[in-house]
């Protein structure tokens, strides 16, 4: 996830959950929360129980994230956001929990009274993590044709400047699906767990190679041990735990998308 990505998703979120936006320099944001959201993402559940408590005025946070490090002179001046930082994942948390699943539609402009057909795709956006002793993780938004079955890969980058409404438009259309959105949903599925197989998988060869290395300093100690202590099992084990790859793949959102 680049950091224009990233920029995107934050200020969709932020204005979805409405959370006013004091600027947007394309590198940097600053928003004020809503009470709800700086509940979900500023982990002070005290400060909350005490204002709840005493009935005292509220004062959410106003936040400024930078996105993008190289075009800021001075870094101290907000919070450096990133895929995989804490922060972010924060937000993929509150995403979730506040809606895992919409059905949005595109509100075409068209001469007055004029009806406009809109065909359904089925979206989904994927986290896939890449574990070991160092940690890697990339966002796939994937979307299906409901009549065609044609998958394309950044759906949410190529609808993220569309004119999306959370209701029916007056005098839209919308095409009833071929694909029931389950089979979609198994589609996008098999074509994600063919992305993660298909990608280039060296970092599990290097984690091995560090973690044969380290297992050979740990055996070199006790070389002359003819039987090996419990803190030798203990050791080992937790080279396994941290050198092992392993691939972890999860659903952050999705969604119905009617589109001309």
């Amino acid at each position: 996830m680049f950091a224009n990505q990233v920029h995107d998703y934050l200020k969709t979120f932020f204005t979805e959950t409405n959370c006013e936006i004091i600027s947007d320099e394309g590198h940097q944001l600053t928003v004020q929360l809503t009470i709800d959201i700086d509940k979900k993402i500023m982990n002070r559940p005290f400060y909350w129980k005490y204002i709840e408590t005493t009935n005292s005025p509220a004062n959410p946070a106003r936040l400024t994230f930078i996105t993008n490090r190289s075009n800021i002179e001075n870094p101290f001046l907000g919070e450096v956001i990133h895929f995989g930082s804490r922060r972010l994942n924060q937000i993929f948390k509150a995403t979730k929990e506040l809606g895992a699943f919409v059905q949005m539609y595109e509100q075409v402009s068209t001469q007055q009274g004029k009806s406009f057909v809109l065909t359904p795709y089925f979206c989904v956006n994927y986290k896939v993590s890449y574990y070991c002793d160092r940690t890697k993780e990339r966002l796939h938004s994937l979307g299906i044709n409901l009549l065609t079955g044609v998958i394309e890969d950044n759906f949410h980058e190529s609808i993220k400047d569309f004119n999306l409404v959370n209701t029916k438009p007056e005098h839209a259309f919308c095409l009833q699906h071929i694909i029931k959105p389950s089979r979609a949903l198994e589609r996008l599925d098999e074509m994600i767990q063919s992305i993660v197989q298909q990608d280039d998988h060296t970092w599990a060869e290097e984690a091995k190679r560090r973690w044969e290395r380290e297992q050979e300093i740990l055996d070199y100690f006790y070389v002359d041990v003819e039987e090996k202590p419990e803190s030798y099992e203990i050791e080992k084990s937790a080279l396994e735990e941290r050198f092992s790859p392993r691939i972890n793949v999860e659903i952050i959102n999705g969604g119905l998308f009617y589109l001309s």
